[in-house]
């Protein structure tokens, strides 16, 4: 399915996604990367060792959940858009989805946006509760999104300016 649409399927993103023991505990990098390509800037950017190391340029990165501390460094260094953070602790009914995001103007803090599924699916609106910088020489910024815990491992986008109705 993924070559035929670009779009993972359900079992693919299984193959990645942490326990929900383990995304209750705080932050979590979510590699969504599926194509083997020669490419590493999420294993050279990972201080703690949560990415462990590439056999070859080619392979898919693999993650020790354990030991990532969600510091979201790798998921504003990769090129393909691949990486989030997902953080389960967030509350009892929130999580807290960092997408990473190229796009002027940026959203503002606190507004409300669009999120979407892997395919471009509306998915409701969301608040936006930080924008960061990926720094001076990477252009990259993280949106943290508050999304509904069953959507945690859903949202992957956003669109701003409110939910369009097909007409």
């Amino acid at each position: 399915m993924l070559n035929k649409t670009g779009i993972p399927s359900t079992e693919d993103v299984k193959t990645v996604t942490p326990s929900q023991e383990r995304l209750k505990k705080g932050p979590v990098a979510i590699i969504e990367c599926f194509q083997k390509i020669p490419c590493n800037p999420c294993a050279e950017a990972c201080k703690q060792g949560a990415i462990l190391p590439l056999q070859d340029i080619n392979d898919l990165p693999k993650m020790d959940f354990d030991k990532c501390n969600g510091c979201g460094v790798c998921l504003s260094r990769c090129p393909g858009l691949a990486i989030f953070v997902v953080d389960g602790s967030y509350s009892a009914e929130e999580a807290v989805v960092r997408i990473p995001y190229e796009y002027l103007p940026l959203p503002q803090e606190e507004e409300e946006v669009v999120g979407v599924d892997r395919a471009g699916k509306e998915l409701g609106t969301f608040k936006v509760k930080k924008i960061q910088s990926g720094g001076s020489k990477n252009k990259t910024y993280t949106v943290w999104l508050a999304v509904p815990q069953e959507l945690a491992m859903e949202v992957r986008g956003i669109r701003r300016g409110g939910i369009r109705h097909a007409g």
